[in-house]
């Protein structure tokens, strides 16, 4: 049998992972399947970019379709895998086609997390994932027009942000004490309420949609305080699911995602994943994460086709996100969770730009950087090297940032 690695998935991952195994040295065949009719494309453009105008589908494709056909790799978009056999060595689609495979590379990702309320499958109540959601948003924007977006996480807000600068009114609900709860400090949700305020975003906090309803022309948010938000549309965005069920069905180990190995192997020599849809070690953090993350996508896909061309390189990357809303861009580099103390440079009581260093004890865990590019390329670095910041030293706002390094 010619040699095949099958990848699933049509994603940043996939879209890495199918060029780096050819560069590598894989001379056998490459194939991607992908469940969407476009190439793989960026994501974080979706809410920001696309959503604004900006951007069209060909501004954000990851590489041209001439990239693939140089490089020989088979494209079957459009086309979903509905099992997968790990003893044979085989993948189904949902026509019937059998493809067979040597190798397999899972980089499902995710789907969106649906709101369980009456009214969430009615027209113009729209969920974002995807270039069609974000076409059919764009379909119905117009200045003057109200949209309630259910979700105050990054994409909730850069949702608000992308349809406010196009004029519509937007109010966004958040079910918890405060928008950002799951990912940032409270004083960073303090910031964000502010400018999107400032901008002219409604922001309601502990404050849930309980039932969406058709009114004429209009549809009507209903809320668990007994508030019925008028609006032309709405935006729900409250999370993702990993997609799980391909391997799982397949008999492959499943926790917070597909659990892999520093090589990001399954159970199955011959079965790898990355991306959003896995449950990895991080050694920085010495702990299982699941990441939604493109810097992870794109390093796990080459920690892949790295060990199917039989080249040893674990994964140890730092994990960094970025969000951009209005005039700023925020970069978030390493993980926060389980801080018990914050160290703010700058000023983020009236300005627009500071970072805010997350502690455990005296050991750096991480920074969310605004408009402030050295702290987040200097804490990044920090953080990759296993070094340390000072946190008196970063208190004193006259101290030079790189005297904090020890």
């Amino acid at each position: 049998m010619t040699k095949n690695c099958l990848i699933i998935g049509a994603s940043h991952a996939a879209a890495q992972a199918c060029v780096s195994l050819r560069q590598g040295g894989w001379g056998g065949s490459i194939t991607v399947v992908g469940d969407e009719p476009n190439l793989p494309y960026h994501r974080p453009p979706l809410s920001k970019d696309f959503l604004s105008g900006q951007k069209d589908i060909e501004d954000i494709l990851i590489r041209p379709a001439s990239a693939y056909e140089t490089a020989n790799i088979a494209l079957r978009l459009g086309t979903r895998i509905k099992t997968i056999d790990p003893e044979a060595k085989t993948a189904t689609t949902d026509s019937g086609d059998i493809i067979t495979f040597t190798k397999l590379i899972l980089t499902t990702g995710a789907r969106i997390r649906r709101l369980p309320v009456p009214g969430q499958d009615l027209p113009n109540v729209f969920y974002l994932r995807d270039t069609q959601d974000v076409l059919a948003i764009k379909a119905e924007v117009s200045a003057g027009k109200q949209a309630v977006i259910i979700g105050g996480g990054y994409i909730g807000l850069e949702t608000a942000a992308s349809l406010r600068k196009q004029g519509v009114e937007v109010t966004v609900l958040e079910a918890m004490d405060r928008i950002l709860q799951r990912v940032t400090a409270p004083e960073l949700s303090v910031f964000y309420k502010r400018v999107h305020t400032e901008e002219g975003v409604k922001i309601l906090e502990n404050v849930g949609a309980t039932e969406i309803v058709k009114d004429g022309d209009d549809l009507i948010v209903k809320t668990g305080d007994g508030q019925a938000l008028a609006a032309d549309m709405v935006i729900i965005g409250i999370g993702v699911i990993p997609n799980t069920e391909l391997a799982a069905e397949a008999g492959l180990p499943v926790s917070n995602g597909i659990d892999v190995d520093e090589f990001c192997q399954t159970s199955h020599p011959d079965i790898y994943a990355a991306g959003d849809v896995t449950w990895h070690f991080n050694p920085i953090y010495d702990r299982h994460i699941r990441l939604e993350s493109v810097p992870n996508a794109t390093e796990q896909a080459k920690v892949c086709a790295d060990h199917i061309n039989g080249k040893e390189k674990p994964y140890n990357s730092l994990p960094w996100f970025w969000s951009d809303q209005f005039d700023l861009k925020l970069q978030i580099a390493g993980l926060s969770q389980g801080y018990d103390d914050i160290v703010i440079r700058g000023d983020i009581e009236s300005s627009r730009s500071f970072a805010a260093y997350y502690f455990k004890g005296d050991k750096l865990l991480a920074v969310d950087a605004v408009n402030a590019p050295r702290d987040f390329m200097m804490t990044r670095m920090v953080l990759s090297k296993g070094k340390n910041l000072d946190k008196a030293i970063l208190r004193n706002p006259d101290a030079e940032l790189k005297s904090a390094m020890v």
